[in-house]
Protein backbone atom coordinates (compact mmCIF):
# COMPACT_ATOMS: atom_id res chain seq x y z
CA UNK A 1 0.00 0.00 0.00
CA UNK A 2 1.26 3.53 -0.90
CA UNK A 3 2.44 5.96 2.08
CA UNK A 4 0.39 8.79 2.68
CA UNK A 5 3.42 11.41 2.49
CA UNK A 6 1.29 14.14 2.87
CA UNK A 7 -0.32 13.12 6.21
CA UNK A 8 3.24 12.41 7.38
CA UNK A 9 4.36 16.02 7.04
CA UNK A 10 0.74 16.94 7.63
CA UNK A 11 0.36 18.90 4.59
CA UNK A 12 -2.79 18.98 2.43
CA UNK A 13 -2.09 17.65 -1.49
CA UNK A 14 -1.72 21.43 -3.01
CA UNK A 15 0.84 22.22 -0.49
CA UNK A 16 3.19 24.81 -1.89
CA UNK A 17 7.10 23.82 -1.27
CA UNK A 18 7.27 26.87 0.97
CA UNK A 19 4.43 24.81 3.29
CA UNK A 20 6.09 21.78 2.71
CA UNK A 21 9.46 22.35 4.10
CA UNK A 22 7.67 24.54 6.84
CA UNK A 23 6.28 21.83 8.03
CA UNK A 24 9.43 19.56 7.25
CA UNK A 25 11.37 21.95 9.49
CA UNK A 26 8.80 21.96 12.42
CA UNK A 27 8.64 18.07 13.08
CA UNK A 28 12.11 17.99 12.10
CA UNK A 29 13.46 19.97 15.77
CA UNK A 30 10.71 17.70 17.12
CA UNK A 31 12.41 14.27 16.10
CA UNK A 32 15.96 15.25 15.15
CA UNK A 33 18.12 12.68 16.67
CA UNK A 34 20.32 15.32 18.95
CA UNK A 35 16.66 16.23 20.65
CA UNK A 36 14.90 12.95 20.92
CA UNK A 37 17.44 9.90 21.16
CA UNK A 38 14.68 7.40 21.64
CA UNK A 39 14.36 4.75 18.41
CA UNK A 40 11.24 5.64 17.87
CA UNK A 41 11.76 9.45 17.26
CA UNK A 42 15.10 8.10 14.83
CA UNK A 43 12.21 6.12 12.98
CA UNK A 44 10.24 8.82 12.68
CA UNK A 45 12.50 11.35 11.64
CA UNK A 46 13.57 9.25 8.72
CA UNK A 47 9.96 9.17 7.52
CA UNK A 48 9.93 12.57 7.42
CA UNK A 49 12.98 12.93 5.30
CA UNK A 50 11.28 10.64 2.96
CA UNK A 51 8.39 12.17 2.74
CA UNK A 52 10.20 15.83 2.30
CA UNK A 53 12.43 14.37 -0.36
CA UNK A 54 9.38 13.13 -2.47
CA UNK A 55 7.54 16.01 -2.11
CA UNK A 56 9.42 18.74 -3.11
CA UNK A 57 10.57 16.25 -6.23
CA UNK A 58 8.20 16.54 -8.94
CA UNK A 59 8.67 13.30 -10.66
CA UNK A 60 8.47 11.54 -7.17
CA UNK A 61 5.79 13.63 -5.90
CA UNK A 62 3.83 13.04 -9.14
CA UNK A 63 3.56 9.06 -9.14
CA UNK A 64 2.22 10.04 -5.08
CA UNK A 65 -1.03 11.87 -6.89
CA UNK A 66 -1.47 8.68 -9.14
CA UNK A 67 -1.47 6.99 -6.46
CA UNK A 68 1.74 5.00 -6.47
CA UNK A 69 5.04 4.89 -4.05
CA UNK A 70 7.96 6.23 -5.49
CA UNK A 71 10.01 5.07 -2.42
CA UNK A 72 9.65 1.49 -2.87
CA UNK A 73 11.79 0.76 -6.15
CA UNK A 74 14.51 1.77 -3.34
CA UNK A 75 13.69 -0.72 -0.81
CA UNK A 76 11.39 1.65 1.72
CA UNK A 77 11.91 4.43 3.36
CA UNK A 78 15.79 3.41 3.16
CA UNK A 79 16.67 5.46 6.93
CA UNK A 80 19.03 8.04 7.81
CA UNK A 81 21.93 5.94 6.00
CA UNK A 82 20.37 6.14 2.67
CA UNK A 83 21.38 9.67 2.11
CA UNK A 84 24.04 11.52 1.00
CA UNK A 85 25.09 15.44 2.25
CA UNK A 86 26.77 16.42 5.44
CA UNK A 87 25.06 17.72 8.69
CA UNK A 88 27.26 20.66 8.54
CA UNK A 89 25.57 21.80 4.36
CA UNK A 90 22.25 20.20 5.59
CA UNK A 91 21.50 22.38 8.76
CA UNK A 92 23.21 25.73 6.76
CA UNK A 93 20.64 25.15 3.86
CA UNK A 94 17.79 24.66 5.86
CA UNK A 95 18.03 26.68 9.51
CA UNK A 96 19.98 29.66 8.41
CA UNK A 97 22.61 29.21 6.39
CA UNK A 98 20.68 30.27 2.94
CA UNK A 99 22.28 27.36 0.51
CA UNK A 100 20.25 28.22 -2.28
CA UNK A 101 20.49 31.62 -1.95
CA UNK A 102 21.92 34.75 -4.31
CA UNK A 103 26.14 35.07 -4.30
CA UNK A 104 27.81 37.81 -5.33
CA UNK A 105 31.22 37.42 -7.47
CA UNK A 106 34.72 38.27 -5.83
CA UNK A 107 36.15 41.41 -7.46
CA UNK A 108 39.62 40.28 -9.26
CA UNK A 109 41.06 43.15 -8.48
CA UNK A 110 41.75 42.73 -4.78
CA UNK A 111 43.96 45.29 -2.58
CA UNK A 112 47.32 43.79 -1.50
CA UNK A 113 48.42 43.45 1.99
CA UNK A 114 50.54 45.34 4.58
CA UNK A 115 54.05 44.12 5.13
CA UNK A 116 56.64 44.28 7.74
CA UNK A 117 59.87 44.53 7.76
CA UNK A 118 62.66 44.48 10.78
CA UNK A 119 66.33 46.85 10.78
CA UNK A 120 68.78 47.83 13.31
CA UNK A 121 70.68 50.96 13.80
CA UNK A 122 73.02 52.13 16.63
CA UNK A 123 72.01 54.12 19.28
CA UNK A 124 74.39 57.21 17.23
CA UNK A 125 72.38 56.84 14.10
CA UNK A 126 69.15 57.10 16.28
CA UNK A 127 70.61 60.09 17.87
CA UNK A 128 71.05 62.13 13.99
CA UNK A 129 68.71 60.13 11.95
CA UNK A 130 69.38 58.19 9.02
CA UNK A 131 68.64 57.35 5.51
CA UNK A 132 68.74 53.70 5.58
CA UNK A 133 68.93 51.39 2.08
CA UNK A 134 66.16 48.19 2.71
CA UNK A 135 65.44 45.41 0.66
CA UNK A 136 61.77 44.15 0.33
CA UNK A 137 60.87 40.55 -0.43
CA UNK A 138 57.22 41.40 -1.81
CA UNK A 139 54.46 40.97 -4.63
CA UNK A 140 54.83 43.51 -7.30
CA UNK A 141 52.80 44.46 -9.92
CA UNK A 142 53.69 42.12 -13.45
CA UNK A 143 56.05 44.16 -15.85
CA UNK A 144 54.87 41.20 -18.41
CA UNK A 145 51.16 42.04 -18.06
CA UNK A 146 51.07 45.28 -16.39
CA UNK A 147 48.70 43.77 -13.87
CA UNK A 148 45.87 42.20 -15.98
CA UNK A 149 46.88 38.79 -15.84
CA UNK A 150 46.15 38.27 -19.90
CA UNK A 151 48.99 38.13 -21.94
CA UNK A 152 47.28 40.02 -24.62
CA UNK A 153 46.17 42.24 -21.81
CA UNK A 154 42.64 41.92 -23.06
CA UNK A 155 39.52 41.97 -20.62
CA UNK A 156 38.01 38.41 -18.85
CA UNK A 157 35.05 37.50 -20.28
CA UNK A 158 31.97 35.81 -18.19
CA UNK A 159 32.57 32.28 -16.74
CA UNK A 160 30.31 29.90 -19.19
CA UNK A 161 29.82 27.75 -15.85
CA UNK A 162 28.53 29.79 -13.16
CA UNK A 163 27.09 32.91 -15.98
CA UNK A 164 29.11 35.45 -13.95
CA UNK A 165 27.47 34.62 -10.53
CA UNK A 166 31.01 33.16 -9.09
CA UNK A 167 29.12 30.35 -7.84
CA UNK A 168 27.57 27.15 -9.12
CA UNK A 169 24.57 24.62 -6.98
CA UNK A 170 23.31 21.84 -6.77
CA UNK A 171 21.50 19.08 -5.87
CA UNK A 172 22.21 16.43 -3.19
CA UNK A 173 20.57 14.25 -1.09
CA UNK A 174 20.25 14.00 2.52
CA UNK A 175 18.80 11.80 4.97
CA UNK A 176 17.12 15.47 5.77
CA UNK A 177 15.77 15.77 1.91
CA UNK A 178 16.91 17.36 -0.78
CA UNK A 179 18.98 19.92 -0.31
CA UNK A 180 20.06 22.74 -2.84
CA UNK A 181 23.40 23.98 -2.05
CA UNK A 182 26.12 26.45 -3.20
CA UNK A 183 29.63 26.67 -3.84
CA UNK A 184 32.75 28.22 -5.86
CA UNK A 185 32.97 27.94 -8.96
CA UNK A 186 35.37 25.55 -10.00
CA UNK A 187 36.78 27.39 -13.22
CA UNK A 188 36.32 31.10 -11.97
CA UNK A 189 37.33 30.40 -8.53
CA UNK A 190 34.42 32.69 -7.37
CA UNK A 191 35.17 35.67 -10.10
CA UNK A 192 32.43 35.47 -12.31
CA UNK A 193 34.90 35.76 -15.25
CA UNK A 194 37.86 34.17 -16.97
CA UNK A 195 40.88 35.11 -18.67
CA UNK A 196 41.21 33.43 -21.81
CA UNK A 197 44.70 33.80 -22.21
CA UNK A 198 46.88 34.16 -19.00
CA UNK A 199 49.93 35.81 -18.61
CA UNK A 200 53.11 33.21 -18.23
CA UNK A 201 54.88 35.34 -15.98
CA UNK A 202 52.16 35.62 -13.62
CA UNK A 203 50.24 32.61 -14.76
CA UNK A 204 46.89 35.42 -14.69
CA UNK A 205 47.87 36.53 -11.09
CA UNK A 206 48.69 40.12 -11.85
CA UNK A 207 51.45 40.13 -9.62
CA UNK A 208 54.74 38.61 -9.21
CA UNK A 209 57.27 37.86 -6.10
CA UNK A 210 60.19 40.07 -6.34
CA UNK A 211 62.93 42.17 -4.38
CA UNK A 212 62.91 45.33 -4.23
CA UNK A 213 65.19 48.25 -3.43
CA UNK A 214 63.87 51.06 -1.21
CA UNK A 215 65.57 53.68 1.11
CA UNK A 216 63.89 53.79 4.25
CA UNK A 217 63.79 57.73 6.48
CA UNK A 218 64.72 57.26 10.18
CA UNK A 219 64.16 60.62 11.79
CA UNK A 220 66.27 61.29 14.64
CA UNK A 221 65.07 60.47 18.48
CA UNK A 222 63.31 56.96 17.11
CA UNK A 223 63.28 54.87 19.93
CA UNK A 224 63.74 50.68 19.62
CA UNK A 225 60.63 48.95 18.54
CA UNK A 226 58.63 52.24 16.79
CA UNK A 227 57.58 51.32 13.49
CA UNK A 228 58.08 53.85 9.93
CA UNK A 229 54.95 53.29 7.84
CA UNK A 230 55.71 53.32 3.89
CA UNK A 231 52.46 54.10 2.21
CA UNK A 232 52.15 52.11 -0.95
CA UNK A 233 55.08 50.68 -0.56
CA UNK A 234 53.59 46.66 0.34
CA UNK A 235 52.06 44.22 -1.50
CA UNK A 236 50.65 44.79 -4.93
CA UNK A 237 46.88 42.93 -4.61
CA UNK A 238 45.57 40.74 -7.24
CA UNK A 239 44.96 41.85 -9.84
CA UNK A 240 47.36 44.66 -9.85
CA UNK A 241 45.34 45.89 -7.18
CA UNK A 242 46.85 49.07 -5.09
CA UNK A 243 49.43 48.05 -3.00
CA UNK A 244 49.31 47.85 0.92
CA UNK A 245 51.52 49.78 3.20
CA UNK A 246 55.34 49.08 3.98
CA UNK A 247 55.54 49.07 7.90
CA UNK A 248 59.75 49.39 9.13
CA UNK A 249 60.04 48.34 12.72
CA UNK A 250 64.00 49.58 14.02
CA UNK A 251 65.86 47.99 16.77
CA UNK A 252 68.35 50.61 18.47
CA UNK A 253 71.50 48.35 19.48
CA UNK A 254 72.89 48.73 22.76
CA UNK A 255 75.52 51.30 22.92
CA UNK A 256 78.64 50.20 25.01
CA UNK A 257 79.03 53.59 26.94
CA UNK A 258 75.03 55.13 27.17
CA UNK A 259 72.35 53.48 28.33
CA UNK A 260 68.99 54.98 26.68
CA UNK A 261 65.82 56.19 28.90
CA UNK A 262 63.12 57.61 26.97
CA UNK A 263 64.99 60.82 25.83
CA UNK A 264 67.90 60.42 28.42
CA UNK A 265 71.11 59.19 28.07
CA UNK A 266 72.93 57.45 31.23
CA UNK A 267 76.73 57.20 31.77
CA UNK A 268 78.42 56.03 34.47
CA UNK A 269 81.69 57.85 35.45
CA UNK A 270 84.33 56.54 37.95
CA UNK A 271 86.30 58.67 40.15
CA UNK A 272 88.96 58.07 42.75
CA UNK A 273 88.20 59.32 46.63
CA UNK A 274 90.22 62.34 46.24
CA UNK A 275 89.15 63.45 43.42
CA UNK A 276 85.47 63.35 44.29
CA UNK A 277 86.37 65.27 47.31
CA UNK A 278 88.64 68.11 45.65
CA UNK A 279 85.93 68.24 42.16
CA UNK A 280 87.32 67.66 39.18
CA UNK A 281 86.09 67.73 35.10
CA UNK A 282 86.43 64.81 32.92
CA UNK A 283 84.92 64.53 28.85
CA UNK A 284 82.93 61.76 27.37
CA UNK A 285 82.38 61.55 23.40
CA UNK A 286 78.97 62.11 22.72
CA UNK A 287 76.81 60.17 19.99
CA UNK A 288 77.41 62.97 17.34
CA UNK A 289 81.18 62.68 17.74
CA UNK A 290 81.94 65.69 19.73
CA UNK A 291 83.35 65.95 23.22
CA UNK A 292 81.15 67.15 26.37
CA UNK A 293 82.84 67.85 29.53
CA UNK A 294 81.39 67.00 33.09
CA UNK A 295 82.06 68.27 35.81
CA UNK A 296 81.87 66.36 39.24
CA UNK A 297 81.83 69.18 42.30
CA UNK A 298 84.16 68.60 45.31
CA UNK A 299 82.28 66.92 48.18
CA UNK A 300 80.54 64.13 45.42
CA UNK A 301 79.39 61.36 47.73
CA UNK A 302 78.79 57.56 45.69
CA UNK A 303 75.60 57.10 43.74
CA UNK A 304 75.52 60.89 43.22
CA UNK A 305 74.41 62.15 40.10
CA UNK A 306 75.92 64.66 37.69
CA UNK A 307 73.06 65.89 35.00
CA UNK A 308 73.85 67.56 31.95
CA UNK A 309 70.48 69.53 30.49
CA UNK A 310 69.60 68.95 27.14
CA UNK A 311 72.15 66.45 25.93
CA UNK A 312 70.49 63.47 25.82
CA UNK A 313 68.55 62.48 22.99
CA UNK A 314 66.53 64.34 20.41
CA UNK A 315 63.28 64.14 21.30
CA UNK A 316 61.18 62.55 17.54
CA UNK A 317 59.73 65.26 15.59
CA UNK A 318 59.77 67.92 18.02
CA UNK A 319 62.02 70.77 19.65
CA UNK A 320 64.77 70.18 22.46
CA UNK A 321 66.03 67.10 24.33
CA UNK A 322 66.61 64.73 26.99
CA UNK A 323 69.58 65.08 29.35
CA UNK A 324 72.46 63.18 29.88
CA UNK A 325 72.77 61.98 33.26
CA UNK A 326 76.45 60.93 34.53
CA UNK A 327 76.11 58.46 38.32
CA UNK A 328 79.40 59.00 39.79
CA UNK A 329 81.02 55.66 41.28
CA UNK A 330 84.05 56.60 43.91
CA UNK A 331 86.29 54.53 43.76
CA UNK A 332 88.84 54.13 46.89
CA UNK A 333 92.57 53.02 46.60
CA UNK A 334 93.50 49.62 47.99
CA UNK A 335 97.30 49.98 47.50
CA UNK A 336 98.90 52.28 49.37
CA UNK A 337 102.26 53.64 49.17
CA UNK A 338 103.90 54.76 52.90
CA UNK A 339 103.78 58.88 51.91
CA UNK A 340 100.09 58.10 50.78
CA UNK A 341 99.39 56.37 54.07
CA UNK A 342 100.84 59.09 56.02
CA UNK A 343 98.68 61.93 54.07
CA UNK A 344 95.81 60.46 54.71
CA UNK A 345 96.46 59.66 58.40
CA UNK A 346 97.00 63.15 58.69
CA UNK A 347 94.04 63.89 57.02
CA UNK A 348 91.90 61.92 59.11
CA UNK A 349 93.51 63.18 62.42
CA UNK A 350 92.79 66.94 61.38
CA UNK A 351 88.68 66.08 60.09
CA UNK A 352 86.01 66.22 62.28
CA UNK A 353 84.30 63.32 61.28
CA UNK A 354 84.34 59.71 62.76
CA UNK A 355 83.02 56.63 61.62
CA UNK A 356 79.30 56.41 63.14
CA UNK A 357 76.38 53.54 62.89
CA UNK A 358 73.44 55.96 61.34
CA UNK A 359 70.08 55.23 62.13
CA UNK A 360 67.23 55.10 59.11
CA UNK A 361 66.00 58.47 60.37
CA UNK A 362 69.32 60.12 60.21
CA UNK A 363 70.13 58.71 56.87
CA UNK A 364 69.57 61.33 54.47
CA UNK A 365 70.00 58.75 51.73
CA UNK A 366 67.66 56.16 52.53
CA UNK A 367 69.82 53.40 52.73
CA UNK A 368 67.77 51.06 54.60
CA UNK A 369 65.22 51.63 52.03
CA UNK A 370 67.16 50.68 49.48
CA UNK A 371 68.54 47.70 51.04
CA UNK A 372 64.68 46.55 52.01
CA UNK A 373 63.98 47.09 48.77
CA UNK A 374 66.68 45.28 47.55
CA UNK A 375 66.20 41.78 49.47
CA UNK A 376 62.36 41.94 48.07
CA UNK A 377 63.38 41.64 44.44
Amino acid sequence: MARDYYGILGVDKDATEQEIKKAYRKLARKYHPDVNPSEEAAEKFAEIAAAQEVLLDPQKRSIVDRGGDPMEARGGMGGAAGFGGGLGDIFEAFFGGGGGGARQPRSRVQPGNDALLRTSITLAQAYSGIKQDISVDTAVLCDKCHGSGSKSESKPVTCDVCQGQGAVQEMQQSFLGNVMTTRECPKCHGYGEVITDPCTQCAGDGRVRATRDLVVNIPAGINSGMRIRMADQGEVGHGGGPAGDLYVEVHVEPHPVFVRENNDLHVRLTVPMYDAALGTELSVENLDGAQTAIKVPGGTQPGDRVVLSGEGMPRLRQEGAGDMIAHVEVTVPTALTNDERATLEDLRDGHPDNPAVQSEGESHDGFFSRMRDRFRR
